[in-house]
């Protein structure tokens, strides 16, 4: 999966709407992805930076954490029902969303569009 996030900023970045509805949100979110985790830092709608870890002590709002496969199912072209979203893996018990959900539930729409961004490039 290391593809899919070195792919990230250009995705976003690219999507002049995406960066617009994100233009609020500035964050460091970690995602993990089975054993691997990444973390992702936001500024003003604007991936700038992705990072791999282990992370020893590093700071980070909220974590959205699922297996490899969950995560493969979700960057689907179409992901089958239950996959299609983030709250959907969540509800399905496929993924876990922990720590601060205030810069998440506040900039919602731009981090569910971020995640799903490489959908059908994964």
């Amino acid at each position: 999966m290391p593809g899919v996030f070195q792919a990230l900023p250009a995705l976003v970045n690219g999507d002049a709407s995406l960066v617009r509805r994100g233009r609020y949100c500035n964050t460091t979110f970690l995602v993990e992805v089975g054993e691997s985790a990444w973390l992702v830092t936001v500024h003003e709608g604007r991936v700038e930076r992705v990072e791999r870890g282990p992370f020893l002590m590093r700071e980070w709002s909220f974590a959205v954490r699922a297996p490899l496969d969950a995560w493969r199912r979700f960057w689907e072209p179409v992901p089958a029902p239950g996959y299609h979203d983030l709250f959907a893996m969540t509800k399905a018990g496929h993924a876990r969303v922990e720590g601060d959900l205030r810069p998440l539930m506040q900039n919602l729409r731009f981090i569910k569009d971020l995640l799903a961004a490489p959908r059908g490039r994964a």
